[in-house]
């Protein structure tokens, strides 16, 4: 597999400065740079024309202006068409470090797989909360690796704001569903149930930068956990206890307060060395101490907003006659 193999294809909305930022990363990859990029406007009402006119020059860019639909079917219309076999899905939000693309070819000519996904990482420039926010969103204590790290899950299932697939496979599987988020996981378990293998590219990373505040990543871990029960419902033979967790440890804390009052320290002491933890193991990966500080009210912010929405999903999936759609209709697109 070779460069001129490659499709890049980037959903865009209302993001012209980030594309801006994408594509000057493009321009410093390593090796061949026969690539394609497909840009697919979303219905934005900022437009990235200019931004993309600026660099068709020196790059081979295939520009899309559509109405807005979503984030999952705008990577459906870039991929119907786009020219190269194999595409490579990235948020608009990523910045691509030089050797990226060398590592996933290298890796692909060594182990060809119809889908893999690599990691996320935060760059020295981002913000002190989103290399909080990509602490919480990577770490092993967390998330339990399970978006990028080394001793992720066996069965990895990429992420879309870095992941390849070959035209093959989606072709077979039809892309990705209308839901959103959980797009992702819903188009790795469509892949997998027609014997298509993925895997991790862990030298594969990208620098994610997630421009949000804690409000909208409240926002964004909440439908995260919603999303997981209309998951289970849809493909039970993925469901796992452990989805549970960030319930379970958010209804934990409570109870752990609450036997304070009656001098019971211990539970609560498990929570301190838990926090104490996060804060080390950030402190070592990120060395600096308000990050560590605020990579530990990131996660608490995550639990939370995904343990409430995974309890109230749950609730309602298994004790109402609607369907999903109907029930949460702000987590998917028509």
């Amino acid at each position: 597999m070779k460069a001129k193999d490659v499709s890049f294809i980037i959903p865009v909305y209302n993001r012209p400065d980030e594309v801006k930022e994408l594509l000057d990363s493009f321009l410093k990859l390593q090796g061949n740079t026969d690539f394609e990029i497909v840009i697919v406007e979303d219905g934005s009402q900022i437009s990235s024309k200019d931004v993309v006119a600026q660099h068709d020059k020196t790059l081979r860019i295939s520009y899309f202006q559509k109405p807005n639909s979503g984030p999952g079917d705008s990577r459906n219309y870039g991929m119907q068409r786009a020219k190269g076999n194999y595409f490579i899905i990235l948020d608009s939000d990523c910045i691509l470090p030089p050797q990226y693309l060398t590592e996933v070819l290298n890796s692909l000519n060594e182990h060809f797989v119809h889908c893999y996904g690599g990691p996320d990482a935060a760059h020295d420039s981002f913000t002190k909360v989103q290399k909080a926010i990509n602490y919480a969103m990577t770490s092993v204590f967390s998330t339990g690796g399970i978006r990028g790290g080394k001793t992720a899950v066996d069965k990895f299932q990429p992420r879309s704001f870095n992941m390849g697939i070959s035209k093959e496979a989606f072709d077979k599987v039809g892309g990705y569903g209308k839901i959103h988020p959980g797009e992702d996981p819903d188009l790795t378990i469509r892949i997998w149930n027609q014997g298509y293998e993925t895997k991790l590219i862990p030298e594969a990373f990208v620098y994610h930068k997630r421009r949000i505040d804690w409000h909208k990543f409240f926002i964004q871990v909440n439908k995260f956990g919603m999303v997981r029960p209309i998951l289970n419902k849809w493909h039970p033979e993925t469901v796992k206890v452990t989805y549970w967790f960030p319930t379970l440890f958010c209804l934990g804390f409570l109870v752990s307060l609450c036997l304070l009052v009656f001098k019971i320290v211990l539970p609560f002491g498990f929570y301190v060395l838990y926090f104490a933890a996060i804060f080390i193991d950030s402190l070592i990966k990120n060395r600096n101490v308000m990050v560590a500080l605020l990579s530990i009210l990131a996660v608490g912010i995550q639990f939370l907003g995904y343990g409430m929405g995974f309890l109230k999903s749950t609730f309602w999936i298994n004790f109402s006659k609607k369907k999903p759609k109907d029930l949460f209709p702000n987590l998917f697109f028509n």
